[in-house]
């Protein structure tokens, strides 16, 4: 499970770089940060969950 939310968080930092670089992307980076602080929060809880 926590692969899985690696590698979320690669893809959604990828695609947040690739839009703040093209100036007509900006949605594209906006979305990458979004799911990317989504995933980072749910992994966050799923890993203290698991410590329990």
């Amino acid at each position: 499970m926590m692969i899985l939310i690696v590698v979320l968080l690669v893809l959604w930092l990828i695609a947040a770089v690739i839009g703040f670089a093209f100036k007509g992307l900006v949605w594209l980076a906006i979305i990458g940060v979004v799911l990317f602080a989504g995933t980072a929060a749910i992994g966050f809880v799923r890993r203290k969950a698991l410590r329990r």
